[in-house]
């Protein structure tokens, strides 16, 4: 598989499990739509989506990386950043 279809898979599949917790379809959740400001979440929510990323990827990711996860783009980086993905 290409680095790009990896890229774009697991951007496909976080995609998912954030419009799961932001109860939207997937298909409303660009790259960069704003969390809060796009699709109306909260800060409950916010930690909802740290909490699934830590549960479904196995990882322990700080609070203070909430701030860099206001788009799908943002959380991609910090999942990458702590899984320790390479592209």
């Amino acid at each position: 598989m290409s680095t790009s279809a990896v890229v774009s898979e697991r951007m496909n599949v976080l995609r998912e499990m954030i419009a799961d917790v932001l109860e939207v379809e997937p298909s409303e959740i660009t790259d960069t739509s704003n969390f809060q400001e796009d699709h109306e979440a909260d800060s409950l929510r916010a930690i909802e989506i740290l909490a699934r990323l830590e549960q479904d990827y196995k990882v322990e990711i700080p609070q203070d990386e909430l701030s860099n996860m206001t788009n799908l783009i943002g959380v991609y980086e910090v999942v990458k950043k702590h899984l320790g993905w390479s592209e």
